[in-house]
């Protein structure tokens, strides 16, 4: 009634007048400081939004008992404050193998690269030599740097081919750099033995639930961490945390 009273029976709505030729994006300030997101986004966009969003949208094991809805939301959270951010594609050999070798290369993910192809990448380029070995990583930054430096990160990469809670496969590319003592707490400066990588989800939840994570290396020296029931599950069961383990802050 109130529409034909307006003459605005037919008129189309907002969507339909706006038109789905090219991408659009509403937002709206809600009273509690939240925001209400409202659009639509062509092929090409949607294309964009699939191959950015939906590696970290991906629950981030048993666990993650988040809906699609608030993974998503957290993905958007995580690429507009930078955190998904990668450093560029990796490339691992030996120098054997760029030099005439048979030995197989690798991304930083683990896929397998023939010899013959990792020496027609290098052709094209840019070859930075990376060590790895005990000593010959100057990449310690002490307290004075809060931030993992783009050196450090891709050598994480290179280390980490996914986040390192046992079980979650999020890329390491689309990780975090995360103190593995907790900066905040003086327990873990900046240096390159101090740090892994882990999705956004598991590094929050470390944060809140110290107790609830286990951390320990494996025979190559890598950080693991292990979820846990809670303390008091724990504590009822007669299972208490492992003596020696560090908790993450």
């Amino acid at each position: 009634m109130i529409a034909e009273r307006d003459g605005t029976e037919d008129a189309p709505d907002e969507d339909s007048r706006r038109g789905y030729a090219r991408s659009w994006i509403t937002t709206t300030r809600s009273l509690d400081g939240g925001r209400y997101v409202k659009g639509w986004l062509d092929p090409e966009d949607a294309a964009i939004w699939d191959g950015t969003l939906a590696p970290l949208a991906k629950p981030a094991g048993p666990e993650d008992r988040r809906d699609v809805a608030e993974r998503t939301a957290a993905a958007l959270s995580s690429v507009l404050s930078g955190g998904h951010k990668a450093s560029k594609v990796t490339v691992i050999c030996d120098l054997e193998t760029l030099t005439g070798g048979k030995a197989p290369a690798r991304l930083a993910d683990g896929t397998p690269i023939p010899a013959a192809q990792a020496r027609r990448i290098a052709l094209a380029a840019g070859v930075s030599p990376l060590l790895l070995g005990r000593g010959n990583t100057p990449l310690y930054l002490g307290y004075r740097e809060r931030f993992a430096s783009a050196a450090q990160r891709q050598v994480l990469e290179t280390l980490y081919p996914t986040c390192a809670v046992r079980g979650c496969e999020t890329p390491g590319t689309l990780c975090e750099v995360d103190h593995v003592g907790g900066w905040a707490l003086g327990n873990s400066p900046t240096d390159i033995d101090q740090l892994t990588l882990t999705c956004g989800w598991h590094n929050r939840f470390k944060h809140a639930s110290p107790d609830q994570i286990e951390i320990t290396k494996d025979r190559d020296g890598l950080y693991v961490y292990r979820l846990l029931p809670p303390s008091d599950t724990r504590s009822a069961s007669g299972n208490g945390p492992p003596g020696g383990v560090g908790w993450a802050a």
